[in-house]
């Protein structure tokens, strides 16, 4: 008999990786109060129905919820795997994890690693915490694709967040910058300059930036102050431009 999963949140997340596990033959129990359940999907009135029976149950709602969801759930997820599936801080997830413990349910913290649309159920996922062996287990019978690392919850979304401080970081970055030179009327220019740095990036490249901010912090400092009043006369918020200057004015400090 299949195993059943039971999804709280069918939204743009959780309403791809419901059809997924329905077509690759879950039984799959869903609630979401905003939305209804697809083909192939048990909709129930409540979290804790929707629990109820399931072996694993998934959280993709969202982080502001994410508590209030798992206390709901815990009246039906009597023998099941509780999967928390939402961006949120380390602390929420070891605050859910320690929640679930408390009521006898195993608990995973599981990072979504990639945009979900156009990947579903291939979209790489992190787990972490006492129950991770477990969401891979029955995951995985499903075509998914998790990753289990050692360690207690929180851990998953720990090197999720650290990765999102990069990558939207530097999508600010490219926003901004990109904004300001078509306000300057060199837009296809920079976009070109943007291409080639990203493209001819390897390892040293990452050294480079790190060591080259902290050493050069006092004339970037400037620099990026100069940026900011650019981006002013330009008519463009500098907010990533400012950030900058006061990052590398509290470098420059520090070497001082």
């Amino acid at each position: 008999m299949p195993e059943t999963i039971a999804i709280l949140g069918l939204g743009e997340a959780g309403g791809h990786l419901a059809r997924d596990l329905v077509a690759a033959g879950a039984v799959v129990r869903g609630y979401d109060p905003a939305v209804t359940a697809g083909d192939g999907v048990l909709d129930t009135d409540s979290e804790a129905e929707a629990a109820r029976g399931a072996d694993l149950v998934l959280s993709v709602n969202s982080a502001s919820v994410s508590v209030d969801a798992l206390r709901a759930g815990l009246a039906g997820a009597s023998g099941a795997v509780w999967a928390d599936l939402n961006t949120s801080s380390p602390g929420r997830k070891r605050e859910l994890a320690a929640i679930a413990a408390e009521h006898g349910v195993p608990f995973a913290d599981v990072a979504i690693m990639a945009p979900v649309p156009g990947r579903g159920l291939k979209v790489p996922l992190l787990a972490t915490g006492v129950a991770a062996a477990d969401v891979a287990r029955i995951l995985t019978s499903f075509g998914a694709s998790v990753e289990v690392m050692a360690g207690a919850a929180g851990l998953a979304a720990e090197r999720k967040l650290l990765r999102s401080v990069f990558f939207k970081g530097m999508s600010a970055a490219v926003v901004e910058a990109l904004e300001a030179a078509r306000a300057a009327g060199c837009e296809d220019w920079l976009r070109q300059v943007i291409v080639t740095e990203l493209t001819s990036a390897n390892e040293s490249t990452v050294d480079r930036l790190e060591s080259g901010s902290r050493k050069h912090a006092v004339r970037r400092s400037s620099e990026m102050a100069a940026a900011a009043e650019m981006l002013a006369e330009l008519g463009v918020p500098s907010e990533v431009a400012a950030a900058s200057r006061d990052q590398l004015t509290r470098l420059a400090a520090l070497r001082s």
